[in-house]
Order: structure tokens, then sequence, then C-alpha cells
């Protein structure tokens, strides 16, 4: 972390204190999580106050921690048993449930300051509530509109205040939102064009749920340092 950025963090700490946490980075990068309750002050702050002036909204992105920092395969030696949980384990449903776990979905705001020429990220959890909901930062930074929208289509986070909160990417008729990670890789229906009806219709997938084998990471001169520039025998 640079010395300006270092400053910006205490910066940022003297004026918001409590409201907002810093996260560590292992890239340089500043980011601080927010209150979603919080999120509209200070989001208003750090556009209008002048030792900040993030005026710029570069990007607004939603994330799913569903089973974050779980490791799906064994990658260390060969195995079968990371394959068999793949290839048998059962999607997770989780959108008809009474509420979700606290930290599963995030609205992560980008933000850039060109006076100052200094970029912050700020991380917002959804809470437990379904489905998740954050206030809109529309009235903050106009260039959220289409972002939120992204969001809201392809995780199902909704934006209160938003103008026209309504799906971007997907087709009207599209049921879930794919980048949720319960959401079926196969996806759920397939759209084909129907000669008898003269218009395109959906139905059932027919594409077979496949898992493939993942990549074995192996004590070899590809791997091992000690190995490197060894020649086999």
């Amino acid at each position: 972390m640079t010395d300006r950025y270092e400053t910006l963090a205490a910066r940022i700490d003297e004026r918001f204190g409590a409201q907002m946490t810093r996260v560590a980075s292992s890239c340089g990068e500043l980011t601080f999580v927010v209150d979603k309750d919080d999120l509209h002050e200070v989001a208003t702050a750090l556009r209008n106050d002048g030792e900040f002036g993030f005026e710029m909204l570069m990007d607004v992105c939603g994330v799913d921690y569903l089973s974050y920092g779980s490791d799906e395969w064994t990658t260390s030696s060969a195995t079968g048993t990371g394959f068999s949980r793949g290839v048998e384990r059962e999607p997770v449903i989780l959108d008809e449930a009474d509420e979700f776990d606290a930290e599963r979905f995030a609205v992560v705001y980008h933000l850039l300051s060109l006076h100052h020429n200094l970029r912050l990220r700020l991380r917002v959890y959804t809470g437990t509530n379904n489905p998740p909901v954050v206030k809109s930062v529309v009235d903050i930074w106009n260039g959220a509109n289409w972002f939120e929208r992204e969001a809201f289509d392809l995780y199902g986070i909704l934006f209160e205040g938003h103008p026209d909160l309504r799906r971007i990417l997907t087709d009207y008729g599209f049921i879930g939102h794919p980048f949720r990670k319960d959401f079926p890789l196969i996806g759920n229906v397939e759209v084909s064009y129907d000669p008898e009806k003269g218009r395109v219709a959906y139905k059932p997938v027919s594409i077979e749920p496949r898992t493939l084998v993942p990549r074995v990471i192996r004590d070899d001169n590809r791997y091992s340092a000690d190995l490197k520039g060894a020649t086999d025998g």
C-alpha cells in the first residue's frame, strides 16, 4: 500500500470511524466494508467532501459468497473423492429460503476521484433478508443505474429506490439469477425456433450435466522448485 493510500485510509478512519471497516488487501488496493444502513450517508460524503472527492462511480457488481473458502477439489494428489463429490452433488437451491447467511450476498462499489487520482472500493453485505436488498445510489451517482440493474438480473439483489429496476441481460421471461452459485450450470430451459408455432419457444433443458476432472498438482519437475530443470529418469 502506497503512502498516498495509507493517508486516505487514515482520513477515512478519522471521518467515518466505526461506519467503515478496512479490509486487508494483498494487492495494494483500499477496500472498506460499510453497513447497508450507512451506505447512503457514507457514499454521499465520499462524493461531496473535498478531501475525498469520489465523484465517479466506475462499477457496481454483486458477489455471491456461498461456499466461499471451501475447497471443492483435493488437488495435491490424485483422488476419486473430489471427483465423486462433484458428480453426485445436487445443487443447493436456496431461493425459497426464509433468510440467507448474513454475508452470503454483497454489493461492491468501485469509486474514482479524478481530482486526487485515487480509487476506493466499498463492500456492502445485504444481510439475511430474502430477497437481498440494499439502497440504490442512483441519486448519488447516476451511472449506477445500469450497474444496479445488472446486479439485480444476475444475483437477484434488489435496490431500494431504483427508478427502473428490471432485467438488463437475460430474457424477459427468464427464471432465476444465473450468477448465483446455486444456479444450475446447465440452466433450467433452452430456447429454439419452433417452425410449427412460428416463433421462438422454451422447453426443458436437454443438456446432460457433467463434471470435468480437476487439474491434479503432482510433485514433479513441472511444479516442484527442487525438481525444475531435472531430467526424467
